[in-house]
């Protein structure tokens, strides 16, 4: 397929998504006839109502939309010099896919084991990271919404958001002095007797990991926060009253109730993972392998932009699946986990 019929058909996509939709709600206000609930702008006033839609049209198509179908359309396109871009060589093609797997756009004798063990890797780290955050926040989620008071709360979020007065680059940079040979932390260890000698934590990607975990805690807090806190106390003390152990409190009734919450943590923590640049880059040890990078390498080492979308593209696949499979084991849906 040649370019120009490609980019027909992506670009004239979202319109027609857009057009479905509304064709689907006027036939349903034809349908329910004078029972129908007041319209959009009945409800909201013209003024409201026209600001609230173009706002969130501009942002939709311009931040959201567009790029994304820029980036869909880059992807399958050749690697040609600009002049040639809409030529008769500018065909879609799946060869930067193909690169991804084989390493080569020609064959497909070998896998392209460094690229696909980063991009494994890497998802798999972010769902560890995941899990990791959730242990750590659960405990103080539950302690801020259920059982601190009001001045107790107040200074343990301002403790929570305090560090994150520093910006991410120095925090980063702060981590690998931490964790350096000669950091704090080797020092510690080597003045109690832990060690002999100190550890390379940078080599083993231990300040990495520490450090993403780190980085994206307060999105699990706040989510976790949120969902606990809408629980009715009188819940847990009618099954205290009745006997229950505090496992039982906690598996049948504040972690079914915060299941929202844990989803829309999960979710945040992992896309945002699996996305890191910054810490990678500062944090990582030089046989590190992060997806991120790579495709930054695409970008501006390589000059393949079209390469570079594509394994954008791929991260961005994993990203959603990995969406749909916690909707799928919480049994939620998409507009529940932002509640």
């Amino acid at each position: 397929m040649h370019s120009s019929i490609g980019q027909f058909v992506i670009y004239g996509l979202p319109p027609l998504v857009v057009a479905a939709f509304f064709v689907m709600a006027w036939t349903e206000r034809r349908r329910l006839g004078d029972a129908a609930p007041p319209g959009f702008v009945a409800r909201n006033g013209w003024p409201v109502a026209t600001f609230l839609i173009v706002a969130v049209g501009l942002w939709t198509v311009f931040m959201i939309v567009m790029p994304l179908m820029a980036m869909i359309d880059l992807s399958f396109r050749p690697k040609l010099p600009p002049p040639q871009w809409g030529g008769p060589k500018d065909f879609y093609t799946l060869e930067n896919y193909k690169y991804f797997l084989f390493g080569s756009t020609t064959s497909t004798a070998s896998w392209n084991v460094t690229h696909l063990t980063a991009f494994f890797l890497t998802i798999w780290v972010s769902i560890i990271i995941t899990v990791l955050d959730f242990l750590i926040c659960y405990p103080l989620a539950f302690y801020m919404a259920q059982v601190a008071s009001k001045a107790r709360l107040r200074f343990v979020l301002l403790l929570l958001i305090a560090p994150y007065w520093v910006n991410e680059i120095l925090r980063a940079f702060a981590f690998r002095l931490l964790f350096g040979t000669q950091g704090v932390i080797n020092n510690a260890l080597v003045a109690i007797g832990v060690l002999d000698q100190p550890i390379d934590f940078l080599a083993a990607d231990v300040a990495l990991y520490a450090g993403l975990a780190y980085a994206y805690l307060l999105m699990m807090m706040f989510a976790l926060y949120n969902a606990i806190e809408t629980l009715d106390k009188n819940q847990i003390e009618a099954a205290r009253d009745l006997g229950a152990p505090w496992w039982h409190i906690h598996t049948f009734i504040v972690l079914p109730h915060a299941k929202p919450g844990i989803a829309s943590g999960a979710t945040l923590v992992f896309m945002l993972t699996a996305g890191a640049l910054a810490a990678p880059l500062i944090l990582g040890g030089p046989r590190s392998l992060w997806f991120t990078p790579i495709v930054y390498d695409r970008f501006y080492q390589a000059f393949n932009w079209q390469q570079g979308a594509a394994y954008a593209l791929i991260l961005l696949v994993a990203c959603i699946v990995f969406v749909l499979g916690v909707l799928k084991i919480f049994r939620l849906r998409l507009g529940e986990i932002a509640r």
